[in-house]
């Protein structure tokens, strides 16, 4: 039977994980809070904490606020100054290869590569966010109207892929060959980066502010509807002209949050009551892994083993949960 073990955050948790197999939850105070035998509060940024991921390796959180701060933070170690942009909001980060990252802030995105030094990318438009491709040191930046994808250390001209409307979160497929935001509409977008096709992911009854690719990349889950919508990117075309997997479906809660499973081909599912499950892509087979209450959840993550899963909700309750 799962297990549950509580951790009193008390804030909004905007990221919960793991760093070297230690639950951390980055939360909207500023600060980041460790869980090792008790629990740890390391202070980080003044007004608030915006954004969090780690590096990845697994070693370290990158974290930006409000402070126009974007900090390292391994955990039993002082938290590193990587870059400061003063009186400005850093809202996107994004880690890539070689301990590069990506930060952004209004229509403005940097990259800083390991050896401190930094490269500077405008658009016309506001960003909405940032992400690396997984060979090579490239960045994709979503934005107003499509996205730009940048080769940073060559001095070239982005690749546009246009399509109308906002765009925010940003993700590539682990194999390279797909790119995909969320939109301020209730729909997804996608490209096939081989010959710059369109993909259309639409149908939510509210918009997609979480999504996580399956173990091989057969799936993408995604939060937006009463079960977790999940496209199937296997064969030529990806999820067009397919339908996708509905796990988790529910009448009384939309999925907020989702978060696939390292090893196998299984997704958490959490909702905005606060209730968790955990479904198979198989046959749908549901454990439920927590129950409804303290907010919509707001993030989740497993360990590497997929053996723990790290939780947090919009109202402060955390926790980790474990299948042993």
């Amino acid at each position: 039977m799962p297990t549950l073990a509580p951790v009193a955050a008390g804030e909004f948790v905007v990221r919960a994980g793991f760093l070297k197999d230690i639950p951390y939850f980055a939360l909207g105070d500023g600060s980041v809070c460790f869980v090792e035998g008790g629990e740890t509060r390391v202070p980080l940024h003044k007004g608030g904490l915006l954004a969090a991921t780690e590096t990845l390796d697994g070693s370290a959180l990158i974290t930006s606020g409000d402070d126009g701060r974007i900090l390292r933070l391994r955990h039993g170690e002082e938290p590193e100054l990587l870059a400061e942009r003063p009186r400005k909001w850093i809202d996107r980060i994004a880690a890539g290869p070689d301990g590069a990252i990506a930060f952004a802030s209004g229509r403005t995105a940097w990259v800083r590569q390991k050896d401190g030094t930094e490269k500077e990318f405008a658009h016309d438009r506001a960003i909405g966010g940032l992400t690396f491709a997984p060979k090579g040191l490239k960045l994709a930046v979503s934005r107003y109207d499509g996205v730009s994808i940048w080769f940073v250390n060559a001095a070239t001209t982005p690749t546009e892929l246009e399509w109308k409307g906002a765009h925010f979160g940003i993700s590539y497929s682990a194999d390279g060959k797909y790119l995909v935001t969320t939109m301020q509409e209730n729909a997804l977008h996608g490209w096939r980066l081989s010959d710059s096709q369109d993909m259309r992911m639409s149908g939510y009854p509210a918009k997609v502010k979480s999504f996580s690719w399956s173990v091989k990349g057969r799936y993408l889950a995604t939060s937006g509807a009463n079960a977790a919508i999940c496209w199937p990117f296997f064969g030529k075309t990806g999820p067009m002209g397919q339908t996708p997997l509905q796990l988790g479906t529910r009448g009384d809660s939309l999925v907020a949050c989702v978060a696939c499973h390292p090893k196998e081909d299984v997704v958490a599912v959490g909702y905005q009551d606060g209730m968790i499950m955990m479904c198979r892509f198989e046959d749908n087979a549901e454990v439920l892994l927590r129950r409804p209450g303290e907010g919509a959840i707001s993030s989740m993550a497993w360990d590497g083993a997929g053996l723990r899963l790290a939780f947090g909700t919009e109202e402060g309750a955390a926790g980790t949960i474990s299948l042993t």
